[in-house]
């Protein structure tokens, strides 16, 4: 790995990219220009290794056995809880449940939280900018439960209409429901100001982090957020790993999502008790390997900091807005003055999924259609959008080729 004093200099990032072994491939013939984080980040070579590692030296299932390999699994494992409470600066690293992802979080939530505390007649509260993933475990509750879900609009820009969101709050609000960052917008929301709002009368707020983690420190106690969610794939971590970070009260109170082996206390034909905080919500084996990939990763995250990636996300997004809007026929949808490096378009005349293409065959690597955000495509009356997502390790040269290729899947389809 690139010495760590080296990232605080931007003109290091190729040194950072030398750790990401696949961004050094030819796709159709040409260099890999690689904008597609918001779905899913890369992985560098030190989390590639972790992860083999564990395979060849200390697999074995964890909390459940008392010989060596199973003792060096399960400290590898909770060394992961523990590298994530420091993360989020969680009070508690019994506050921190593995899951497989964003979407087993939120589901999680859904219906464990909806089950205790959600009934006919309440309403849950999301808004027009979320991914699927939290809206249909909310639909899903409303159904089951005879709530009802609200939904905060949205403006031209792609901010949430805050007077609308003051409007919607009342006694019927249960739970708030929230994207940190849209991954389709880039739009980095207002959510301490919500979740004050939120507090002042007791209503508690999940936020979903996925987008939120890759690009800026996130403090849960300062935020005083209720429960968070996010993904280890798109943190340079492997996939099919995730948190849910839950604040001690509420997770006490909700039942287990899913029954099995590890989350008992005591199993009786008459009755079962079930075991403590964290291991109430983590039934079956995990994916060991994955969480300790993804200790490896934050770690990584770490050592480089959140400064350095900031700083480069920043002149990524200035510099790839400014080149876009230079075209002339490109129109960004999301233009919120908080935003993170994401820029969904559309190339005036040209299908998304047409340009894709094109762009696929010139070695570029972006995101098209409705990115699991219909409602959003509904709103601005369009079919969905080209989105190019900006990581740390990606260079203005890459910008340049993004440019190129555009300008030639205009010239061929324009």
């Amino acid at each position: 790995m690139a010495n760590a004093q080296t990232f605080e200099n931007i003109r290091d990032i190729h040194s950072v990219r030398e750790d990401f072994p696949i961004l050094h491939q030819e796709v159709n013939g040409k260099p890999l220009v690689y904008f597609d984080n918001a779905a899913t980040s890369q992985k560098p070579q030190v989390v590639i290794d972790a992860v083999a590692s564990y395979y060849q030296g200390i697999n074995s299932n964890v909390h459940r056995g008392v010989h060596k390999l199973s003792q060096l699994a399960t400290d590898a494992f909770e060394q992961t809880r523990n590298k994530v409470k420091n993360l989020l600066n969680a009070q508690h690293a019994y506050e921190v449940i593995f899951t497989s992802g964003t979407t087993a979080g939120i589901n999680l939530v859904a219906s464990s939280y909806g089950q205790k505390f959600v009934s006919p007649g309440d309403e849950i509260l999301i808004s027009h900018m979320e991914h699927h993933s939290n809206i249909v475990p909310w639909q899903l509750l409303c159904e089951r439960q005879g709530a009802h879900l609200k939904v905060i609009p949205i403006t031209d820009s792609g901010e949430l209409d805050m007077e609308a969101f003051y409007e919607l709050l009342s006694e019927k609000t249960k739970l708030i429901s929230l994207v940190f960052i849209s991954n389709a917008l880039g739009t980095i929301n207002p959510v301490k100001e919500i979740i004050q709002a939120a507090h002042s009368k007791e209503i508690p707020v999940l936020l979903d982090a996925a987008q939120a983690i890759p690009h800026q420190a996130v403090d849960v106690q300062e935020l005083d957020c209720d429960f968070l969610v996010f993904s280890g794939h798109k943190i340079l971590a492997p996939t099919g790993t995730g948190i849910l970070y839950g604040k001690e009260k509420w997770l006490n109170e909700m039942p287990p999502f899913l029954g099995g082996g590890d989350m008992i206390d005591v199993v009786r034909f008459e009755k079962t008790t079930y075991a403590g905080l964290p291991h109430k919500f983590e039934a079956g084996t995990p994916d060991i390997a994955g969480v300790v990939g993804m200790g490896t990763a934050i770690d990584y995250i770490q050592e480089i900091g959140y400064g350095f990636i900031d700083q480069q996300e920043k002149l990524l997004l200035e510099y790839g807005t400014r080149k876009l809007e230079e075209l002339g026929y490109i129109q960004i949808i999301g233009t919120s003055q908080q935003k993170t490096s994401v820029i969904s378009f559309l190339i005036e005349g040209i299908h998304p999924y047409d340009a894709g293409t094109i762009l696929d065959h010139m070695g570029v690597a972006i995101r098209t259609g409705h990115h699991c955000t219909q409602p959003i495509m509904e709103r601005f009356s369009i079919p969905g959008t080209m989105r190019a997502s900006f990581a740390f390790y990606n260079t203005l040269e890459e910008i340049d080729r993004l440019i190129e290729a555009i300008k030639q899947a205009k010239l061929m389809l324009g």
